[in-house]
């Protein structure tokens, strides 16, 4: 008889209670690699558990607190098997996502979702996700922004990403998806991908690691251009950095601007110029000081802008 989900979720409470109390014995550890590798959902649930607990240390910070809530081990075990309730209560770079069908994040904000199937989702800023994890197929639509999904092997169960006209599928590897206006950006870190466009079904191409490849809505695939430098850089934000080798001034103002409220704004004269250099999503100012140093500019700063311009 197959698992349900409870017992591989209270299984999982275990787990992380055992390694919270201190050092797993060698024995105990190899029956932990074990456990994960006898089901993928072992490994979701590990995931989701793990991120809980971490969620309940911050939580006990919390001024509001029932006078006869519990306090003890059993409480915290308790609490990580029912995570989703818990992590939706406190904020953080990690959300759990077990029953709700969608992610979406706000502006400046990157989460990390771990997936009941085991898979891994990386949602970028201001982006929105729907998932539907069904028996025979894993169905991720990506309505807007940027995801990175690290997949869980299940050939019985094949991962679909939909953004607009555009299809990316996977058996177990990991990939990149954004959407753009006419159509989106596929990276590839792992393994390989199959990309089409339900314009031309049948045109199809495949995807390496360390390459990309344009996916446009009305002409299909572009050709794929292998430059796994490039995809490192591109794929900076899952850190929450901006990586810039040569981008014109103009370009790396938009990519500041997916993260940032404040825009940063480029006088006419200066779009074209090229930067080099490696910046925190959250610090368009600093970007623009660094800038405007390297090209003899001036940086004015006010409440709703960073405009950069000649002097």
């Amino acid at each position: 008889m197959s698992e349900n989900g409870n017992a591989i979720d209270a299984e999982a409470a275990r787990w992380i209670s055992r390694l919270d109390a201190g050092e797993l014995p060698l024995e105990q550890r190899a029956a932990l690699e074990g456990w994960l590798a006898q089901d993928s959902r072992h490994r979701g649930a590990f995931l989701r558990a793990q991120a809980a607990w971490q969620l309940l240390d911050r939580a006990r910070a919390l001024p509001v607190q029932r006078e006869d809530a519990p306090t003890s081990l059993n409480r915290r075990r308790a609490l990580v098997i029912g995570g989703a309730a818990t992590a939706a209560a406190v904020s953080g770079s990690l959300f759990l996502w077990p029953r709700a069908n969608a992610i979406e994040t706000p502006v400046g904000e990157m989460r990390r979702v771990a997936l009941k199937d085991g898979s891994i989702a990386t949602v970028n800023t201001n982006s929105l996700l729907e998932v539907a994890l069904k028996q025979d197929t894993r169905v991720l639509k990506l309505d807007k922004g940027e995801a990175w999904f690290d997949v869980a092997k299940d050939r019985a169960r094949p991962f679909l990403v939909a953004a607009g006209k555009v299809r990316v599928r996977a058996v177990g590897t990991a990939f990149s998806v954004r959407k753009r206006d006419d159509g989106a950006d596929v990276l590839v870190t792992e393994g390989t991908v199959e990309t089409w466009t339900t314009e031309a079904p049948k045109d199809r191409k495949r995807v390496k690691a360390g390459s990309r490849v344009f996916v446009s809505d009305v002409a299909g695939p572009s050709q794929v251009i292998a430059a796994a430098a490039q995809v490192d850089r591109a794929l900076a934000w899952r850190s929450g950095q901006i990586a810039l080798d040569g981008e014109t001034l103009e370009d790396a103002a938009a990519e500041f601007n997916r993260y940032n409220t404040r825009r940063l704004t480029i006088d006419p004269a200066l779009e074209e110029k090229r930067f080099v250099g490696w910046f925190r999503t959250n610090e368009p100012e600093t970007f623009a000081q660094a800038a405007a140093k390297t090209l003899n500019a001036t940086v004015v700063v006010s409440d709703n802008e960073i405009h950069i311009a000649p002097k």
